[in-house]
């Protein structure tokens, strides 16, 4: 068996893009988005007609409403594919908002289910600032599930656990990227930050029992991947799926419950307060979690400029 073969024995696999044909070529059980992702797709012929149309039938309506018709098009579209879910991403600029978050929560399910797809197929991605966590929590109690993404450190992990949330992706090829910058230094298997990062999230919620999935997320290599091979999920780019298809390089599991018993690791609780403070205390954490809002927040604005000049047409 190939890499890709042998992830699969122990891991979700799922396709990070918003490219149709990847997803069917790489067969995921899931798929999730974000709003650089999609602003990569729709500059392509193959997409275009998707953001033509969600102008078209909404020209009238407020920018927001456009683009949440356009993510929902994609998302039902990708639904198409693949058996699972898809990942669909609230507005980045609602990060410390916790009301907008969950307006816009539900506002794109009901997209959803007015399209045909049932809540239970799609997970709304929220940041996974305090406001973020809290907005995801009510969301959670109506049966609207959450990605809770850009994710970076113990104190998010451990609210988002609390908070009863369906899914967490930690960002491995971000933290990765920090530490090399910061150091000066090559990470590699097991000694690579982001790996070490996800390996204790995800031994922290087998130990205590949360039933949150965790999904690595942010590749940079496959070493990172199969370093995390037997993590619940694993959402990557096409690019490197490839890669692992084209490597038969042995694959062992490396994550599990029962090893997750072991790990000396104490119960901790979050709250508000603890968490801001720990969050602060953790320089890569909150400069990371700030650098992705703000990358997100400007590929929305990319999309608005996009739809603002068809509009003019």
């Amino acid at each position: 068996m190939n890499q890709l073969e042998q992830l699969r024995q122990y891991t979700i696999v799922v396709a990070d893009t918003g490219d149709f044909q990847s997803i069917r070529s790489f067969t995921p059980r899931d798929s999730t988005t974000n709003p650089s992702l999609i602003v990569k797709a729709v500059q392509k012929d193959t997409y275009y007609s998707l953001l033509e149309k969600a102008v078209r039938d909404n020209r009238n309506k407020p920018v927001e409403t456009i683009i949440d018709n356009l993510l929902v098009a994609f998302g039902c579209e990708i639904l198409k594919i693949v058996p699972g879910r898809v990942s669909t991403e609230t507005d980045a600029r609602l990060s410390f908002n916790t009301e907008g978050s969950i307006r816009k929560g539900r506002d794109l399910i009901a997209l959803y289910e007015a399209a045909g797809v049932s809540r239970e197929r799609v997970l709304i991605k929220i940041a996974s600032t305090w406001e973020g966590v809290q907005a995801a929590k009510v969301l959670e109690k109506e049966g609207i599930h959450c990605n809770m993404t850009l994710l970076f450190s113990m104190p998010q992990a451990i609210a988002c656990a609390e908070a009863g949330v369906q899914l967490i992706s930690p960002f491995v090829g971000r933290i990765y990227d920090w530490y090399r910058k910061a150091t000066g230094q090559e990470y590699t298997g097991a000694d690579d930050p982001g790996v070490q990062s996800v390996k204790r999230i995800y031994n922290y919620y087998r130990k205590f029992g949360y039933k949150t999935e965790v999904m690595g997320a942010s590749f940079r290599n496959t070493s990172q991947i199969t370093e995390l091979a037997g993590c619940d999920l694993l959402t990557i780019s096409p690019e490197l799926l490839g890669r692992l298809a084209e490597s038969d390089a042995p694959v062992s599991r490396k994550l599990s419950p029962e090893t997750a018993q072991s790990d000396p690791v104490e119960r901790m609780s979050v709250d508000e307060k603890a968490f801001r403070f720990q969050l602060n205390e953790d320089a890569m954490g909150t400069e990371k979690l700030s650098e992705g809002i703000r990358l997100f927040c400007a590929d929305t604005r990319k999309l608005e400029d996009m739809i603002d000049k068809l509009r003019q047409q």
